[in-house]
């Protein structure tokens, strides 16, 4: 058994990807015998950085995890401590999420304190070596980070590569896919969950779902709504999640394109006890990002065994295979139009639902614990 400690989001932080993510590890460490900390952000983003309503959760917590509040990441002074305490606690294992430069100084502090104890293993798991949305000092950062840290997980060929860059020795990266995301409980019938939804229970649905961002390319799929084949046919477009941009481009493109009556906003968070009514209300998941790593909303879809249209882009068409799980596209509305039009037209739900249970058995949480273990002593 293995003393571990996760240093990254979790509750009482919002259960958005990273939270639930750094929950799911927890809980997969534990089923294996191993003992869990999770060190997580008392302060995560300063107000003014972060783009949604609220960054903390209205849910119960969960009562099964031992998860420390300590970390504050504009705080040096606060990483000294938590380093400190992370060095004499002497976990075997330090996992660390990295998705953002913003938190290479407190993250890599923290890092490099607690190896000082010449026993812990400090491994990243690194979702983006640098962001969609890139800033000056990203690469500064970025490494800084990348120098205290063991060994490395990338759950993508494109991460993987973006670490090399940084003269990462390939013997210190381990490539493991973004194991499914299967805690959000079983699914229900697509009537149930539309009428849960209140939504249309006829109409063909594609949803987009997650975190609004620019680099998302929700604008290309409304462009593709836009279109004649995709305008003609039984179908309306469900956008699910909190906007972490400025919403009225994305209204107006709706309404000057005349598809108001085709489109259903719920934009606001979608907490956890919901996520499988959006998914099971859904025919085809689309994802038509400009730009892309991994996502988690791949391995939700793969949980509910629905059918995917992603953009070729980053490390998404390593996740979704081409007419097995779905559709990659080049990022243009007229692409992903023709593909929305195939699959409507052609009733592909029940065929591709068939296929991506073989696929899906590629994505497990026991993988992944292995190959932190397996990084940790390169």
């Amino acid at each position: 058994m293995s003393k571990v400690v996760i240093l990254g989001s979790a509750y009482p932080l919002r259960g958005g990807g990273l939270a639930t993510f750094n929950e799911r590890l927890a809980r997969e460490f534990m089923d294996q015998g191993h003992e869990v900390i999770i060190y997580t952000f008392s302060l995560q983003y300063p107000g003014i950085l972060f783009p949604g309503k609220t960054q903390y959760s209205e849910e119960d917590p969960p009562d099964d995890l031992d998860i420390r509040v300590k970390v504050n990441s504009i705080n040096p002074l606060n990483w000294i401590k938590a380093g400190r305490e992370l060095k004499k606690l002497r976990p075997d294992l330090l996992v660390i999420r990295y998705w953002l430069p913003f938190m290479a100084p407190c993250l890599g502090s923290i890092a490099g304190i607690t190896r000082k104890n010449k026993h812990t293993r400090v491994v990243a798991i690194t979702d983006n070596i640098l962001p969609h949305e890139k800033r000056p000092g990203d690469t500064l950062l970025t490494r800084y980070f990348l120098k205290k840290i063991h060994g490395f997980v990338s759950m993508t060929d494109a991460v993987a590569s973006d670490l090399m860059k940084f003269g990462i020795d390939k013997s210190r990266v381990a490539l493991c896919p973004h194991p499914l995301y299967d805690n959000f409980g079983k699914g229900v019938t697509r009537e149930a969950a539309r009428k849960e939804l209140g939504i249309d229970a006829v109409q063909n649905l594609v949803l987009f779902f997650g975190f609004i961002r620019d680099y998302k390319g929700l604008d290309l799929l409304l462009e593709a709504f836009a279109r004649e084949e995709v305008r003609a046919l039984p179908v309306k477009l469900l956008v699910a999640g909190e906007f972490y941009t400025r919403p009225e481009p994305y209204h107006e493109l709706a309404k000057s394109l005349k598809i108001d009556d085709r489109v259903i906003w719920h934009t606001h968070f979608i907490p956890n006890n919901q996520v499988k009514n959006y998914f099971c209300a859904a025919d085809l998941v689309a994802q038509p990002y400009k730009s892309a790593t991994q996502s988690g909303v791949t391995q939700i879809a793969y949980h509910f065994e629905k059918p995917m249209l992603v953009t070729n882009v980053g490390g998404l068409p390593e996740m979704v295979s081409d007419g097995k799980a779905g559709y990659v596209v080049e990022p243009e509305p007229k692409a992903i139009a023709r593909s929305i039009a195939q699959f409507v037209n052609k009733n592909e739900a029940k065929a591709l639902s068939h296929t991506l249970k073989e696929e899906k058995q590629r994505f497990s949480w026991e993988r992944l614990v292995k190959a932190l273990f397996e990084v940790s002593v390169k």
